[in-house]
């Protein structure tokens, strides 16, 4: 699937019932997926993040334009933050199975369709940028909407897409293509703008203005890049804020400008008191700052995924002056489909495995004590950590632990992709006409693709079961050999559940290589599991040969 996400920043952040229709316009649009509609009422401006396939987002963006050009007047307008149009920037960004020249594309496309139907100037930026100097937004902006009059009659600001003309209840707007740009403030102990803005400069990667050694004044870079910053006073917080725009995670991350914002403020006698995200992050940056955080404690980087989570939201204070909800603000979270059955408590999932339904069936069960298993090699993996006795293997104990968990989460996921799975076969049964034997074909392989993948974990879980045994606590040996035989198990009835779905497809070479796989899946399982099993078994004094 071709997922990109754009996100439209509209000058509105104080009447909902605005900013809100505007949002409605674009998620109208049938494929697009509103995931986000984050106002500012100081600032007057409200970011708003959707997604979905290309054609759908262009459509999407464009009915969006057409809404706020209706309901937007800037002749009225005014806010903390910079702006020159009603929708002031629309970016899109890759997120799968499309390119940035892709998202070029599409900028260009959007440009052309606003500037020739809706007559309105229209600037390319970032990666779309037509000229050097138009690659900054900033650089567009300068001046703001009240230097559009003048700006436009010069031939230098010719707009890329439509007429260089004033439209006074508009602007103009500016179309890109950028890599995940995330808005983030710092918050600090003042009230004093002043304050913050001599904090972002000091990180920004513009820096600042300096008197020269000949008196004319030059630039003196700031401390991070691929981040531009100013400081700003919000009274409904009742704090300055340092406010960044991290354009390059893979050059600064998150927790890297939380970090160098609170040495900043220490330096000038100031404490940073938390920080806010403004729109989505991904779920990679709140994980690299929750594992940075957890290793600058000693703890181990190997907990599950909600602990990391937990941990970069506590550390960077991001629920200081609003809830932090990682179900609301990290974008792969509000595309994750729902998980009924890895949701539920666990005497849920024991009483709707036992009720008179095909699904949840075996599949599921084995899915689940895969995931399981994998826990336990977790375990026993971070049990040693903090103890200096192990300080020589405990790099070998966390990378453990991490893979554990990576292999964990993909588990529970196969509980719930197992039963939908088996539901997409049971309606491929139900078509009629030519078409139905392509049909029950693709959907019976995609059934046994769910439990052939959690067979093939399997072999590996018994591993990490094995490695955490031999370099953990003696007397976590007990919860290894415990994994390594609840990963057997769940190889073996993950592999029961693909030969039955594959048992009248001897003939397809498709099928007869996927039970290959299983087959060969099941024999690593066991044959290690048997070996880990005898080993605990022994160490505890029992007879090998009772097995």
């Amino acid at each position: 699937m071709k997922i990109v996400e754009c996100v439209p920043n509209i000058s509105e952040g104080r009447r909902p019932e605005v900013y809100n229709e505007i949002a409605e316009a674009a998620a109208a649009v049938a494929g697009v997926k509103l995931l986000d509609v984050d106002p500012g009422a100081e600032t007057n401006r409200t970011v708003i993040t959707f997604v979905g396939e290309p054609d759908a987002v262009v459509e999407g963006a464009f009915q969006l334009v057409v809404a706020a050009r209706r309901l937007i007047d800037m002749r009225s307008h005014h806010g903390a933050h910079g702006r020159m149009g009603a929708v002031d920037v629309c970016p899109f960004v890759p997120v799968a199975g499309v390119s940035m020249e892709d998202c070029v594309e599409l900028a260009n496309r959007l440009g052309k369709r606003i500037g020739e139907e809706l007559s309105l100037p229209v600037f390319l930026y970032e990666f779309a940028a037509t000229r050097p100097e138009r690659r900054s937004l900033a650089e567009i902006r300068q001046g703001e909407y009240e230097a559009l009059p003048n700006k436009l009659a010069t031939p230098e600001f010719a707009p890329d897409y439509g007429p260089a003309e004033f439209v006074p209840e508009f602007g103009a707007m500016v179309i890109g293509a950028r890599k995940f740009l995330v808005a983030y403030n710092v918050n600090l102990n003042v009230t004093d703008k002043r304050w913050a803005n001599r904090v972002a400069f000091d990180v920004r990667e513009k820096g600042r203005m300096v008197p020269g050694p000949d008196g004319t004044s030059v630039e003196q870079p700031g401390k991070l890049k691929a981040v531009r910053g100013v400081g700003w006073y919000i009274p409904e917080y009742g704090c300055a804020q340092v406010s960044m725009n991290l354009v390059d995670l893979d050059v600064t991350p998150v927790h890297v400008a939380f970090n160098a914002c609170d040495e900043s403020a220490r330096n000038r006698g100031l404490r940073v008191t938390g920080s806010e995200l403004v729109g989505l992050i991904p779920k990679t940056s709140i994980l690299d700052a929750g594992r940075h955080y957890l290793e600058s404690m000693g703890r181990s980087r190997g907990v599950p995924i909600s602990d990391i989570v937990h941990t970069a939201e506590k550390s960077l204070g991001l629920s200081e002056v609003s809830e932090f909800e990682a179900g609301a603000k990290v974008i792969e979270d509000l595309l994750a489909p729902d998980r009924p059955l890895a949701s539920m408590t666990l005497q849920e999932f024991a009483d709707e495995t036992s009720r008179d339904s095909a699904a949840p069936g075996g599949g599921s069960v084995a899915a689940l004590a895969g995931a399981l298993a994998a826990g336990l090699a977790a375990m026993v993996a971070n049990l040693p950590h903090p103890k200096s006795a192990f300080a020589d293997v405990r790099d070998k104990l966390e990378e453990t632990a991490v893979r554990a968990q990576e292999l964990k989460q993909n588990l529970l996921d196969a509980i719930d992709a197992d039963t939908w799975a088996f539901q997409a076969l049971m309606d491929a049964n139900k078509v009629t006409g030519p078409g139905r034997d392509e049909a029950v074909r693709n959907a019976t392989l995609g059934a046994a693709r769910v439990p052939l993948a959690v067979a093939e974990a399997c072999p590996e879980v018994v591993e990490l079961c094995a490695r955490a045994k031999e370099l953990g606590m003696k007397a976590s040996a007990s919860d290894a050999g415990v994994g390594a035989g609840m990963a057997r198990a769940a190889a073996l009835g993950a592999a029961m559940n693909v030969r039955i779905n594959l048992q009248d497809m001897a003939d397809d070479p498709e099928a007869v290589e996927m039970l290959v796989r299983a087959d060969q899946a099941v024999k690593a399982a066991r044959k290690r599991a048997n070996e880990v099993e005898a080993e605990v078994w022994s160490g505890l004094g029992g007879d090998v040969s009772d097995l």
